[in-house]
Order: C-alpha cells, then structure tokens, then sequence
C-alpha cells in the first residue's frame, strides 16, 4: 500500500542514491528514489527540500558550484573495542554518516568511559616548544621537573646532538614507534621538514609527520605491524585538501596553506623520509630504515595526491583538539549537545592520555557525541565552522529549534517591518 516514508527514512535513501550518483540533479534523483521504492509516496519539492538541507544541489548552467562533498571513513578491520571499554561498541550508519560508536550499556552522568593514550601526538606549538628546550616528555608530553626517572635521547652525542628527554624509560621505549625518524642525530634530514610545520604553524603537517614516522618505523618492524596500523590511519574520515579547498574553504572563509605551501611541504616531506639532499643524510636515514620500503607505502603515504594530501586532510579532521590522533575517539560524531567530554585529567604523569567521561545518563543504544565545535557559540557560527570543514549542517536537537526560532524572528523581523513601512504610507 503506498505509504508516505519518515524523514529519517527519505533522508536516508536519497544520500545513498546522491552517493551513488553524484552528478545527477533534483528531477533525476527523484525518478531514481521512485523507481527504487514504488510504494512511496514523496513529492519532488520534497526531494528537492532534503537535498538543500544537506547542501547537494547540483548547479545549473551558470548558477554557483553548492555542491557539497562530505568525508568518507571506513570500519577498521579487526578492531577490539575492549581494549579500552566495555561499555560501547563500533556502530556503521550510512555512507553518509559513516561510523560511530553507540552505549552497550548503561552509563550514568560523570562515569568514565574509557581512557585513551594517543595513536601519534603532535603537540600542540607552546608543548613542542617546551620539548624542543627539553622540558616536556618527548613522548607522553608531560613537563618534566627534576625527577630521577627522567632519561635523555640516546643517540645525542656532541657531534650530533637531540634534544629529546622523557619522563621514564618507558617513555623512552615507547618513543621508538616514531622518534628515530624524526631525531635530529639519526635523521637531520627531518630537521627542515619539522622547521617548516613550527614556522607556518600547521598542525595536520605536524600530524601526518608524526603519522608517517610512524607507519614506516611499522613496516621495518614488521609486516604486521605495518598492517594493523596502516589500518588505524585508512580508516580514519578523511577529505582530501583539494576536495576541501574546492568545497570547504571558500564557503567558510577560512585560511588555510595554499597549493604553494602544499608543494613546498611535500617537498620536504620527501627529503625527510625518502630523498634526502645529501649523501651523509642519506646514509643516517639508511641506518633507521634499514628495509627497503614497499612501492605501495610510498604511494599510499607518500604520493603528492594519493598520499600526501589525503594524508592531510585525514589529519585535519581528525585531530583532537590538543594534538592528539586517538583510535576509539575518532570514531565519535558530532552534536551541539554532545552527552561525552573528553578531558586531560592525568597530567602529572601522561598529559596526552585522554579521558572520556559522560555528561548525563546515556542509554543502551545511544550514540556516544562529542562537539567539534565551540557549543557556547551562536547557531549560524557553529554551522559554519561545520561547514568550513566539510561536515555539512548540523541537525542535532538544538540546531533544529535554534532554527526554527531563528526563523521565527526573521519572519517576525519582516512583518514588523512591513507594518511600519505601511503605517508610514498610511496604508491600513
């Protein structure tokens, strides 16, 4: 029996059909959503309302390019949840939405519901600083005081020296999944590169880094260490920075590196971890990567647009907000009222470790939200900061009947206005 569907339900049937077929219009879609679903009863205005919505209006000749590309991600094969909680697990909605992680019990208000050390960390600039003096663990970022347990670099020497400390020897150990590549005694070759992401302040850079160092010093380990982490990093949401640049700068306004710096970074990038500029640097380099390096890691990693700059946008819309690229965290979708904060509470001993804790009680079920936004902010400033970085209009709760009401008082705004024009013509 023809039935007219949810929103919900429309919703979702006509991002599959636009996921499926990008180019095609309003009038196209609707057939398809027709065809596909004959007991449906939905109208084209209908369709047409959706798609607006979602910003998937496809341009007319001479009309300004609104289409919107979103951020894919994957499911990350192999994933055990349990390492870090019990209490939720990895849930996949749509292609549009992706992944997302939802309560498999019970959590009450102020329960911790998992603890996190990050995948990488690129600290944010004032904590680089305080490494690059040595007074912040190379590894775990904690500032250091004056304890006994604390360890220095040790392939600094006087010829070649590093400035890295960390806190413990543990610290010291864990810091050979990333730091030999980016030590100025085993790789200098990676002092230009580093220069250059502290200079231009560019944080994904710093991120994918980080990432890469590490995805390499995993493939000379081995092969499967290679794969569970190359993994982590492909499954992350990602948008490319010309997909980005094309369809999220400009509509926000917002600044980021130009082609130019993009050149100029992957460069460099180069130099560190594949081609350096000089025999000696290259033979250093050759002491930590002692394995030759498949052809597919180059190419998903480090190839100018395959690699590298998907590898940036990855990072973009990923990092937390300290600096941090965490496995579980990454899962975690945004709402203006979000019912999880994530907080740094450990630190005197593992400031990059993240906490998450509940903000009020979460049913079985319910999908764990954090904000990537700042929530006390206005409803246009939070949806363009959205917006700006791909994500499309939010349509949490709040968002919702902060529009309506917002609505309301344009429409109040004009009729108030419209008496005042006619009281002033004399018009009654």
């Amino acid at each position: 029996m023809p039935a007219s569907p949810s929103e919900d339900e429309l919703t979702s049937a006509i991002l599959e059909l636009k996921e499926e077929n990008p180019g095609l219009g309003i009038s196209k879609i609707h057939a398809q959503l027709t065809n596909k679903y004959p007991n449906w009863i939905v109208s084209e205005k209908r369709t047409r309302k959706i798609l607006q919505s979602k910003g998937l209006i496809v341009p007319g000749p001479g009309q300004a390019n609104n289409v919107q590309v979103y951020p894919s991600s994957r499911l990350v094969t192999g994933l055990s949840v349990s390492k870090w909680t019990r209490k939720a697990e990895v849930k996949w909605f749509d292609k549009r939405k992706g992944k997302g992680l939802v309560a498999t019990q019970e959590i009450k208000e102020g329960e911790v519901i998992w603890k996190e050390d990050p995948f990488i960390v690129a600290p944010e600039w004032e904590i680089f600083d305080l490494q690059m003096r040595s007074l912040a663990c190379a590894f775990c970022t904690t500032p250091l005081g004056n304890s006994p347990l604390i360890v220095t670099c040790p392939a600094s020497n006087t010829t070649s020296s590093c400035t890295a400390r960390f806190c413990t020897r543990l610290c010291l150990t864990r810091s050979a999944q990333v730091h030999p590549l980016l030590c100025p005694a085993r790789n200098p070759a990676s002092i230009p590169l580093l220069k250059f992401a502290r200079e231009t302040q560019w944080m994904a850079l710093h991120a994918l880094i980080h990432c890469a160092s590490r995805l390499l010093l995993a493939d000379q380990a081995s092969e499967q260490s290679f794969k569970e982490d190359w993994e982590i990093v492909r499954s992350l949401a990602e948008l490319g920075m010309e997909e980005r640049h094309k369809y999220s700068f400009k509509l926000s306004g917002q600044s980021e590196p130009d082609r130019e710096s993009w050149g100029r970074a992957h460069q460099l990038f180069i130099q560190a971890f594949k081609e350096p500029r000089s025999q000696q640097e290259a033979k250093k380099l050759g002491k930590v990567l002692r394995k030759p390096v498949g052809e597919t890691l180059w190419k998903d990693v480090f190839d100018y647009d395959t690699g590298f700059l998907r590898g940036l946008g990855r990072m973009s819309l990923n990092l937390e907000a300290h600096g941090g690229l965490y496995t579980l965290h990454s899962h975690m979708n945004h709402s203006c009222e979000p019912n999880v904060s994530v907080r740094h509470l450990d630190q005197r001993t593992a400031l990059a470790r993240i906490t998450v804790i509940a903000k009020r009680d979460i049913q079985i079920g319910e999908e764990l939200l954090v904000t990537y936004v700042n929530p006390q902010a206005p409803y246009l400033a939070r949806q363009n900061e959205l917006q700006g970085w791909g994500f499309g209009a939010c349509t949490c709760q709040r968002c919702v009947e902060e529009a309506k009401k917002s609505k309301g008082e344009d429409d109040q705004g004009l009729a108030d206005l419209a008496s005042e024009l006619k009281a002033g013509l004399g018009v009654m």
